[in-house]
This record gives structure tokens, sequence and C-alpha cells, in this order.
């Protein structure tokens, strides 16, 4: 059990059986009446952000997240499959958990999976990834002063917005966060 006091950004509870990490917390002493904790939580099955209020040392249970990384293997329909990097058992993991995450997935990818006991909660990507442009209109010359982008879809299926002077070919870093481009490789 943990003290609503002791919040902290990124701190794992358990509340109605649900399991909730803090994004933000406010310690709040009215002048009259007793103090409160304001807490914005992140459900992490759901990924559903609620507001909640606790008393001020009221006592919630922690949620153990444990992290493993692990290795893409291949994906079979909407059944994904990792091989965890020590000991080498696999996992499956459904494309409701991976959900838009699939697009930026290669094989052999090292990722983190973030389990609650044998509950997968969830998987994140390498902040950044680099693939390869395999389809995009080639960019026309002096077309380059306005900063206009175009679409291209990289090897993955991913369709990004990317400079004029991108071909077909390029290596690109990706930020899988955003979805964005970032530069040329």
């Amino acid at each position: 059990m943990i003290s609503t006091n002791d919040f902290r950004t990124g701190l794992t509870i358990e509340v109605d059986g649900a399991i909730y990490q803090v994004i933000d917390f406010q310690h709040v002493k009215p002048g009259k009446g007793a103090a409160f904790v304001r807490s914005k939580l992140k459900n992490l099955m759901t990924g559903a952000i609620v507001e909640k209020t606790f008393r001020a040392g009221e006592k919630v249970a922690r949620a153990h997240v444990d992290k493993k990384q692990m290795q893409y293997l291949y994906n079979d329909g909407d059944t994904y499959y990792f091989m965890d990097t020590e000991t080498y058992e696999q996992l499956q993991i459904g494309q409701d958990i991976i959900a838009d995450k699939t697009k930026f997935l290669t094989d052999n990818m090292i990722i983190d999976v973030a389990m609650h006991g044998n509950t997968i909660i969830d998987v994140e990507l390498p902040n950044f990834v680099e693939l390869k442009v395999v389809e995009t209109e080639p960019g026309v010359k002096g077309d380059t002063a306005t900063g206009a982008t175009k679409s291209a879809t990289l090897e993955t299926g991913a369709k990004v917005q990317v400079p004029l002077f991108v071909n077909v070919g390029d290596v690109l870093r990706i930020d899988t966060r955003t979805g964005e481009y970032i530069e040329r490789v």
C-alpha cells in the first residue's frame, strides 16, 4: 500500500480492480476542510484518462508492472509472436493490445512489453525506427523552397508525410510516438 501523499508522476496504482498510471497530481489544502489529492490517472488496460480525487493520506494498492525485453518474430493474422530475450519463451500478443503500433514493427525488433502478473498491459516500441521508402511521388525540381510535404509509404505499410526531396529507396528515421518523419539517414 502507498499513501496518496507519496504520489509521483509515472507511479502505477490499482484502484477498483483496474491498473492506473499517475499522469498528474496536485495536493490541495483548502482554507476550510481536510486536504485532498486531485489526480489525473491513465487506465493502462484501456488507455482512458480519468480524474480522481483522494483524501490526503488515503492508502491505495501499488501495482507492480514488470517490463520485459522481447524480440518480434512474426505475425499470423491478428496474433503477433514475440520471444523473451532472456528465457527464449514465445509469447502471443493480440492485435487489440498492439493496436496501431504494428505500422512501425519490423522483423527482429527489440521492444518492451509491460506486464502486470501474467496480463500484458502495453507494448512499447523504440522511440525511433529506420524504415525504407517503398512508394512516393517523385519530387519536382525547384519545388523545395515552400517546405511542402508529400505522402510516402514505408516498408511496413505505414504512410507518413515527408519533404519533397525524399525518393523511393531512401531510409528515413521515424518517431514511433508521433508517426512523424525526423530525418533521412
